[in-house]
């Protein structure tokens, strides 16, 4: 049983400030991490020792461990992706595919759960809106590390089919959750962090607009920072787009949502 103590901590700023009994049981597997330092602190290959035996992926165990160690550049973004990619190997292979995203979705641990994002997204026999839909809880993830993560595994499959992409997505505009509503331009940043750019978005951004005309007016500040954002990726190639369209939203959208994400999407073009 977790305290209430543990589980509402802010998390220290610092990794050598972690405290012991916080870093164990992250590496057990039984809480998440509350902030990017405890992201980044978790030692995956403990994580893996402490916990595939228990969820039946012991026989990968080993496997996954080697690979790990074999890493040049080791970091937790690409472990996890290295992780994620050998999962889906084998369990694709041993026909337990679906059973594995089921028990990795589940788990208490955020890292666990960021690791089955790739057995979905890179599932061949898919199509992207099969593979979206069955994304969409860990879309919704209240963590934000696995919310990064299934956004960055997707993001290949998404550029590579970019307008039926952009055609579910605008629909996913008017969910309930921010978080899904957020994932329709996070996903499609032009320029994006940590990940490739969509050099077709860089050059054409209206091709986004069917998404971007739907959160104009966002009540939530997830998703107006992430439509900003994305403007303001824009604006770094193709200002006159960004700064029309910014035009035609004070005239059309004169709200304080829309004035933040004004805002923000031009803070480049105006320094």
């Amino acid at each position: 049983m977790v305290s209430k103590e543990i589980t509402n901590r802010k998390g220290a700023r610092k990794a050598q400030d972690i405290p012991e009994h916080i870093l164990s049981l992250l590496n057990e597997g039984k809480i998440p991490t509350v902030n990017l330092t405890e992201w980044l602190a978790v030692d995956q290959i403990k994580l893996i020792k402490n916990t595939f035996p228990s969820i039946g992926l012991q026989s990968v165990m080993d496997n996954v461990i080697q690979l790990i160690e074999g890493q040049k550049k080791p970091s937790t973004m690409t472990s996890i992706k290295l992780i994620g990619k050998h999962l889906y190997e084998f369990s694709h292979q041993s026909n337990s595919l679906s059973a594995t995203i089921e028990i990795l979705s589940n788990q208490a641990s955020d890292t666990l759960r960021a690791y089955a994002t790739y057995l979905i997204a890179l599932n061949t026999e898919l199509t992207i809106s099969e593979k979206l839909e069955q994304s969409k809880k860990l879309i919704a993830d209240k963590h934000f590390g696995v919310r990064e993560i299934v956004w960055m595994a997707l993001r290949p499959e998404i550029e590579k089919m970019l307008p039926e992409s952009i055609e579910i997505l605008s629909k996913w505009t008017t969910n309930s959750d921010e978080n899904i509503r957020r994932f329709t331009t996070e996903a499609i940043r032009p320029r994006g962090v940590w990940c490739k750019h969509i050099e077709r978005l860089k050059e054409n951004p209206e091709l986004a607009l069917p998404i971007l005309e739907q959160l104009k007016s966002d009540n939530s500040k997830y998703v107006q920072d992430s439509v900003g954002n994305w403007l303001n990726d824009a604006s770094k190639s193709t200002p006159d787009f960004v700064i029309h369209l910014c035009e035609k939203w004070k005239k059309e959208s004169p709200l304080p949502a829309t004035q933040k994400i004004i805002k923000r999407a031009l803070r480049t073009i105006n320094k």
